[in-house]
């Protein structure tokens, strides 16, 4: 309890006072996670809706594909990240690994299929609403795919924002292929991982508190930005 407590404290200190390391550290989080969440959005919420709106041979065959790959072993990507972008590996004359870009690509992957997997079973229940509507007005696929995204918008922003909570709460692919360097990688995650493993248990729920108001305070700035709940009158 006096862990927790001091924690508690040293949170609140280093917030109030702007500790520099800890406003470097949350910006490069909320720097990679938005970006990685951005890039999995643009490519899982059309991805889910073509899905969902076309009928192929192989179309059971993708959706279990793509329901499993929601519970890829992060540690897993984040070695085939590594070795895709090592000096030995196709890529690694990019010079990426060990830098946030690595951490982003590693983040994409992870949440991409689970953005693309909510987006699907939104889009799904829609498309059999509008499915009369949009054939007789002769839309074409892809008008078809827009007028879906846009009319479920507001059930698609919760596979953006579960795709945001994944990776906000990331640590080992990141730990993998960003290093945890300090002043250069060094996420909330991976620095709370450090600072437990030196018995800093203070400074360490201090930056697991900082990562929940983060988490949070993200999550309540698109819900009342977007209105994703309307007020109503009884």
């Amino acid at each position: 309890m006096n862990d927790i407590t001091s924690g508690l404290g040293e949170a609140v200190r280093r917030v109030v006072t702007l500790d520099p390391d800890l406003v470097e550290i949350t910006w490069l989080s909320l720097r990679v996670t938005l970006g990685a969440t951005a890039i999995a959005s643009l490519i899982g919420l059309p991805l889910g809706a073509w899905i969902a709106i076309n009928r192929f041979r192989a179309r059971r065959l993708v959706i279990a594909i793509l329901n499993s790959l929601m519970g890829l072993p992060p540690v897993v990507v984040g070695l085939f990240v590594y070795v895709l972008f090592s000096r030995s590996g196709p890529l690694g004359v990019l010079g990426l690994l060990f830098t946030p870009t690595a951490m982003v690509i590693a983040q994409v992957i992870i949440i991409t299929p689970i953005v693309a997997s909510i987006a699907h079973q939104a889009i799904r229940d829609l498309w059999a609403d509008y499915h009369d509507l949009l054939i007789s007005l002769h839309a074409s696929r892809w008008q078809r795919v827009q007028a879906l995204l846009w009319d479920g918008r507001r059930a698609l922003l919760t596979a953006s924002l579960a795709g945001f909570g994944r990776a906000i709460g990331e640590v080992g692919a990141i730990m993998i292929v960003g290093g945890n360097i300090d002043h250069a990688t060094r996420v909330l995650t991976t620095a709370i991982a450090l600072e437990t493993g030196k018995g800093n248990f203070d400074l360490a729920l201090a930056l697991g508190f900082v990562l929940i108001a983060l988490a949070v305070a993200v999550n309540l700035a698109i819900h009342f930005g977007t209105r994703t709940e309307r007020s109503s009158r009884w």
